[in-house]
């Protein structure tokens, strides 16, 4: 499940900026901000996440853990770069994070689907979505550490 409350005024506003409030069961399908390419912030309000970020192949390339203070070790939050493929994973339940990009927001070009991650809410979806949990839980950053994800 998944919920969003806008908290800027209008779609015409120059900050966007909202609430996505995640179920560790929500599927949210790869994408990217390249049509209207600006950069995004996601910062952890209640909650542990994992931003996933891969390769134009559809490759896992990084794994950012950002959360709340009561995840040591872990950023509060992380930028994602416009041409970026990425999603977001809840870990706990309950999380909420802030959502901040530049306007004006353009809802033809708000996010471009990755080609090669199924469509949410198909049984191909779900189970991506499943082999993807697999993969960020045992996903070792550049330092070698073992993700907290695996614990």
């Amino acid at each position: 499940m998944r919920q969003h409350l806008n908290i800027h005024q209008s779609f015409d506003d120059p900050s966007q900026r909202f609430f996505n409030a995640i179920g560790t069961d929500s599927y949210i399908r790869p994408h990217r901000h390249l049509l209207d390419p600006k950069a995004e912030d996601l910062i952890a309000i209640r909650g542990l996440f994992a931003m996933v970020a891969f390769k134009d192949d559809g490759e896992v390339c990084d794994v950012v853990r950002f959360g709340t203070e009561k995840y040591d070790g872990v950023a509060a939050g992380v930028e994602v770069a416009p041409g970026t493929w990425h999603t977001v994973i809840a870990l706990t339940e309950g999380a909420v994070l802030l959502e901040l990009k530049g306007g004006p927001f353009v809802p033809t070009a708000a996010k471009e689907p990755a080609p090669w991650a199924p469509e949410e809410g198909t049984p191909e979806g779900r189970r991506y979505f499943a082999s993807l949990g697999k993969a960020v839980a045992g996903w070792r950053g550049k330092s070698g550490e073992e993700s907290v994800l695996a614990a």
